[in-house]
Formats: structure tokens, sequence, C-alpha cells
């Protein structure tokens, strides 16, 4: 068994690099080992999403370059495997295993633990799959095998599903309800890490804030319901009792006060004040928000059911940054959702300027089977309107960000070291707590102020850094100390 190398593709998310993880850590108990090298592969397994078109369109087009290459290297490779992880695999079933006959091995997002027996009745000549679903599957007891950049961040799954079911989104269709991943086995892992040296490390989930663990009876557990942000609803029974997502907060930045705490992705309406209030008290929780609106029409984000109004949303925005000054926020849009009118996407665009985030994840509209709006709503945007709008978007953000940016200049900023510049070999980049990205010349530093030995800056290394000037998207330096 350990001469079958394996190869991973990871496409999509965070959370499908936390799955990359996962099914990695079962399969090299299982005896399989893994390549970073293509050519070298016995099985390539690719971790994929659904959650747009586009996304599913760039794993076709894989499969079939993967497909032809396993008919040229027939002679010299003749049992290469290819299988498909993660949302792919449960949306597609079908049509990947039995009418494309691009694959010899289906896993959906709750099967990993199958993968050995799967891949073991592909090395029989049989096409295998799993894509059931869970509502217990949280893979607890797995200890995911990190693959980090230098080792200095990573990624903690602490739950995995949606119960939101957004009316535009797939994702509670093929990653299943939520469930929380017990709170003890989320320190273990972070305590773990903090062993390795790790830096930084971002929670993990597709609702990240809803985190709610009812397994833990050694602590004490909240007796009320679920408590909204002030103006927001959901579409099912609020939860009662257990850990809540600030406990788990609570006690994960307790474990190593340098190491930086992060998450995502959450929902506005799962911010009430305590974990707003947990934010601005812990120096190593970063102060930098995921706050996703998706549009800034009260009409759309109804068509959208994402149970809040602009209003709403604005009060949320206006409540985080008085009780966390100086907060930097990050947003999700979507352009050209069904029905929107051309005054609908002016408000999103007011909404953009109004809030003013420094980072943006930007799309146009994908229908997507299964959904809510597939079922109920009709896709009237044209394309070329869905394209324009999203330029114009983008436009918009690129200015807000800018001020965001600009804004820095003349501070000293933490910055965690992430490695060399993509620009030049001469700088390095990292980000400081806001996430906004620093770029800087490469230099040595003493180790202590008052001592002349000097050694090099490193991946995982804080220090801190003036700010000379600010672009889109990163903030240039000259200026340098060590922390």
């Amino acid at each position: 068994m350990c001469s079958i190398l394996l190869y991973f593709e990871t496409y999509g998310c965070q959370m499908n690099i936390s799955d990359t993880e996962i099914a990695w850590s079962i399969l090299q108990k299982a005896g399989y080992s893994r390549t970073h090298e293509l050519p070298e592969a016995d099985v390539v397994l690719l971790v994929t999403c659904s959650i747009r078109e586009k996304a599913e369109q760039t794993i076709w087009n894989r499969l079939k370059h993967l497909t032809a290459l396993k008919k040229r290297c027939q002679k010299h490779k003749p049992l290469l495997k290819i299988g498909v992880l993660g949302c792919m695999a449960e949306r597609l079933k079908t049509k990947l295993l039995e009418q494309e006959k691009l694959v010899d091995v289906l896993a959906g997002p709750d099967a990993y633990r199958d993968l050995p027996r799967l891949l073991s009745l592909g090395y029989r000549g049989q096409r295998a799959s799993n894509v059931l679903l869970s509502l217990e599957e949280t893979y607890a007891d797995v200890m995911p095998v990190h693959q980090t950049p230098e080792g200095h961040s990573a990624f903690v799954s602490i739950m995995r599903g949606c119960d939101n079911m957004c009316s535009y989104c797939i994702v509670p269709f093929t990653r299943g309800r939520e469930r929380s991943r017990p709170l003890s086995s989320i320190l273990e892992e972070v305590r773990m890490l903090s062993d390795q040296g790790v830096k930084e490390v971002t929670l993990l989930g597709q609702n990240v804030n809803s985190y709610r663990d009812f397994s833990e009876q050694h602590f004490i557990c909240s007796e009320g319901s679920t408590q909204l942000s002030r103006g927001f609803k959901t579409v099912y029974r609020t939860k009662q009792g257990g850990l809540l997502f600030s406990d788990l907060l609570d006690k994960v930045s307790q474990i190593d006060p340098d190491m930086r705490i992060r998450f995502t992705s959450p929902h506005p309406k799962d911010f009430p004040d305590e974990v707003l209030q947990l934010i601005q008290e812990r120096r190593n929780i970063c102060k930098q928000i995921h706050l996703p609106a998706q549009s800034g029409s009260s009409r759309v984000l109804h068509a959208m059911r994402r149970g809040y109004t602009r209003e709403a949303y604005l009060d949320l925005v206006e409540n985080i940054r008085e009780i966390i000054p100086g907060v930097n926020l990050s947003s999700d849009f979507i352009t050209g959702f069904c029905g929107e009118t051309e005054e609908d996407h002016q408000e999103t665009l007011s909404l953009v300027r109004e809030v003013g985030y420094n980072v943006g994840f930007l799309f146009a509209y994908s229908m997507r089977k299964k959904t809510h709006a597939y079922h109920r709503l009709q896709d009237d945007v044209p394309a070329p309107v869905k394209q324009r709008r999203l330029e114009e978007l983008i436009s918009v953000f690129r200015e807000e960000a800018a001020k965001v940016n600009m804004a820095l200049i003349g501070s000293t900023q933490l910055v965690l070291v992430e490695g060399e510049s993509k620009r030049s070999s001469e700088e390095l980049c990292g980000r400081n707590d806001g996430n906004v990205k620093v770029v800087f010349p490469k230099t040595d530093l003493p180790i202590q102020p008052e001592k002349p030995q000097m050694v090099p800056i490193t991946s995982g290394d804080y220090v801190l850094v003036k700010v000379n000037y600010g672009q889109h998207g990163h903030v240039d330096e000259i200026y340098k100390s060590s922390t």
C-alpha cells in the first residue's frame, strides 16, 4: 500500500483546504503516501467546489485534461485512478460516474472516512462512490495533517453544513445540516498547532458563528435560545442550550496569547454583543470581521432570504464599529440576482461606499439547481448586465479599499510575515491585524535593539512596519523594526 502515491488538487474555499487535510490524514493512516508532483501520482484526487457554475466548469476542464493524460499514460501508469471529493461529487454523482465516466472514485464531504474502501474498489476495476450526507459527521477524532506555508498559519474546522437556506446557495444541499465539532477536540488541535509554532489560526465553518456544541457536559452551557443580531431573523427554529461561539472563541484565544485568531465565514445574524466585546477585549483575536452583505437592496435581500434589511445590516455595522473601534470589515456581494433592477444595483454600490470595506469577494449570480431560487425565481438578468454590474462593483470596491489603506499611512503596523512578495524576491509580504496585505523590503534585523547581531526576517516572524504609502489591496513600507 505504501507504494501508492496520492496527488491532491484543491479548489474553492478554505473549507476545502481543511477537507484536503482531513482526507489526507485518513489516507495516510491507511498506508498511502503523498506526492506534490502530478507525474509521480498513482491516484489524483480533486477536492471540488460547486458554489458557482464557473468553479464547476474549471473542474470539468481539469477532469477532461486528466482523463486524456490517463489514456496517454496507459503503458507506464496502467492503474492511474482519478477521484473527485467534496461538493461537486455530491451534486453531480450520476454525470461524473455514469454519463461522462471521467472518474473512478467519488466521495462527498461527509464520506472521507470511506476513502480507503472506495480506492480499494477502484483498484479492483469498479467505479466507487459514497456521497451520503450525515447529520453527525464532524471528523472530530481526525487530526488533520496541516499543510501550512512555512508552518506559520493553519485552518481549523469547527463545524460543518449550513441551515440558513439562502435562496441562491447550494451549500445546504452539498454539505448538509449544521453540526458542530466538540469544543474539547478543537482546543486539542489548537494546542497542538501552538506547540508546533503556528502563529495564526483561522476557525472555519460554512456559518462559523452559529457554532453550538451540545456534547460538552463539563463546561457550563447556555440555557437560552440563540441570540441574533438586532433586526435579524432566520428561516429555521433557533437552537436551545449548548456552548456558543462566544464560549469557543473565549477558550481558543486563551491557549496562546501570541497566536492570532481569525474566523470565517460568519453570517451577520450571529453577532451578539458578547462576541463583539470578546473580539475587542482579546489582544490576539484579530480586529477584522467578514460581514457578507450579498446586496445593498432590502428587496433583493428579501428575495435572497438573508433574514435582514439594508437598515438592519447598517445598524449592525454601526454597532460593530462602536464596540470595536478601528475594526476592518470585508464582505461578499452578488450582482445580477433574480429580479435585480438598476435601482437595486445602485443601492448595492451606495452600501459599499457607506460601509467602506477593505476586502471584497464579488461575483455575478450563477443559478444552482436544488436551490429555492432555482425552483421559485427567474434568472432574468442578462449575462452582459450581470458582468457590467460586477465590473462597476469591483471599481467602487477598489476605490473604498484604497481609502482604507491610505488611512494607514504614517502608522506602525504589527505584521505577520507570510513569505516573499510575488512581485519581487527582494521584498517580503504579510498581513496586519486587519488582514491588510503589507509589502516591505527584505532586510536583516537585530535580535534585540541593543545588540548588533543581525538575523534575516523569515516567514512566521512578527515585525513592526511603518507604512509609507498605500495602493489597492496592499500597503508598501520602508521602515521596519522587530517586535
